[in-house]
């Protein structure tokens, strides 16, 4: 599944982003292929904001699209 289809609450892990410019944004944020992330929340027509070591981040729905993500076995802090 893709992150703007992710829950409220649930804890991911990145399996790929699927753009090459898309990764280097992502990396920006500190978001990597095989970081776990938390879904703290979709705003409707909006962002979708995760959580990652304690820091919470806006990502816009078109780069959301693009993150593929898998449920974690993990949790985050």
């Amino acid at each position: 599944m893709t992150l703007d289809q992710a829950r409220r609450g649930q804890v991911l892990q990145i399996r790929s982003i699927k753009e090459k410019n898309m990764r280097v944004q992502a990396l920006r944020f500190g978001l990597t292929v095989g970081s776990t992330i938390q879904c703290v929340e979709i705003l409707p027509a909006g962002p979708v904001i995760v959580r990652r070591n304690r820091q919470e981040l806006a990502l816009g729905r078109g780069l959301a699209r693009l993150v593929e993500v898998e449920p974690a076995a993990v949790k985050v802090r």
